[in-house]
């Protein structure tokens, strides 16, 4: 591939997150210093929302890392469950192997209460939580009544999409929306922001000369609408397109192809910059 070609000394646009090059960029960074404020303060339900490709799965990993050392983190990256699915995960992360279906929400109570009794918080991180069927969502409602006389003995995070908020909008479903104390909201990055997330890639993975242009990175942000995936992958494809050509730095003509090969970017119609020439779509 072109991590030689270039000098890279790992792939800066990989599309699997990587918190190694994480930049505390406003939308994810005031994201998380909500979620870490909320859960420090004993919150019960939090909730991050944002678009595909905005970066909530970086944010969750982001979490999952920075909240190791004060909470017990159990991670549910599998939104397709029951609400009996839904308890045998949580069993599982809490190393109560397989209870009864009888005793599992008594089995679960009693070991956050020992944890709680050892000093021990414990946050369950739910990702794609849009995706979660009705009665696993009541059971998320009835696991975050779980409490003592001061503290809640689990602290729920939702990330999704923005059908979380339409599904939560439900009159059945008010009781759960009612519990939810802080939300935060990840937003598409700026022209400014999305200059200096290129920037950050490229000097992290071992490359400090100009690969793109200022109105390259510009055309970079007009293409993905400041949707961090889509730069990703117009980024990534820009630079295999170059070292298939053998060239050592990003060539207008090169950029134009990747945008035309991403399927949700914003197409533009002509390949010189200054006249772009954008499509709506």
């Amino acid at each position: 591939m072109y991590l030689e070609h270039f000098g890279f000394t790992q792939f800066p646009f990989h599309l699997t997150p990587d918190t190694s090059l994480f930049l505390g960029l406003a939308p994810h960074y005031e994201a998380l210093q909500t979620v870490n404020a909320a859960l420090m303060m004993g919150e019960g339900v939090i909730k991050v929302v944002g678009e595909v490709g905005t970066g909530k799965t970086m944010v969750c990993r982001m979490l999952l890392s920075h909240l190791a050392d004060a909470f017990i983190c159990l991670y549910l990256p599998n939104p397709a469950l029951t609400g009996l699915e839904l308890r045998q995960n949580i069993a599982r992360e809490l190393q109560l192997g397989q209870p009864d279906e009888a005793v599992i929400l008594g089995d679960i109570q009693a070991k956050l209460i020992e944890l709680h009794q050892q000093g021990m918080k414990v946050v369950a991180i739910v990702d794609e939580a849009q995706a979660l069927p009705d009665d696993a969502l009541e059971m998320l409602r009835l696991l975050g009544n779980l409490e003592t006389d001061q503290d809640k003995l689990l602290q729920l995070v939702l990330l999704g999409q923005p059908e979380l908020d339409v599904r939560l909008s439900q009159h059945h479903l008010r009781q759960f929306r009612q519990r939810i104390t802080f939300s935060a909201t990840l937003r598409p990055l700026t022209l400014a922001e999305t200059i200096a997330y290129i920037d950050n890639r490229l000097t992290k993975s071992g490359v400090n000369v100009e690969l793109f242009s200022l109105s390259q990175k510009k055309a970079v942000w007009r293409a993905a609408r400041g949707t961090p995936r889509l730069i990703n992958q117009i980024c990534h494809k820009t630079l295999l397109l170059c070292f298939n050509q053998e060239l050592k730095s990003v060539v207008n003509s090169m950029l134009f192809s990747a945008i035309q090969d991403t399927f949700d970017a914003c197409k533009p119609r002509f390949k010189t910059p200054c006249l772009w020439g954008w499509s709506h779509s």
